[in-house]
């Protein structure tokens, strides 16, 4: 989507998202084997819930879905994106170190 800006690695509470839009409120992550365990199925799931809790919609990908359907995950994003922010929400309002951002 034009003029939509992903950040990489952004820090939420004690969580390290991989894709973050902030403008969008919108998380997206990338989920390696290691998430289809049991004990880690429970962290991402208290993770995705507070990532909700504070305005921020999550997207979740397996790295192999990615990797074979990307026009897929590209699609879904887009879609996830058009929505806009859920209502109620601001941006971050803390620059980034780094600069940059929305």
């Amino acid at each position: 989507m034009p003029g939509t800006h992903f950040r990489r690695q952004i820090a939420i509470e004690s969580y390290v998202a991989d894709f973050c839009c902030l403008g969008h409120r919108l998380i997206v992550e990338l989920d390696g084997d290691q998430h289809g365990h049991e004990h880690r199925l429970a962290y991402d799931k208290r993770r995705t819930e507070t990532l909700e809790r504070r305005g921020y919609r999550v997207l979740r990908f397996p790295n192999h879905v990615v990797m074979r359907e990307i026009d897929s995950v590209l699609d879904t994003i887009a879609a996830a994106l058009s929505l806009g922010a859920p209502s109620g929400t601001t941006p971050t309002p803390n620059p980034s170190p780094q600069g940059g951002g929305e």
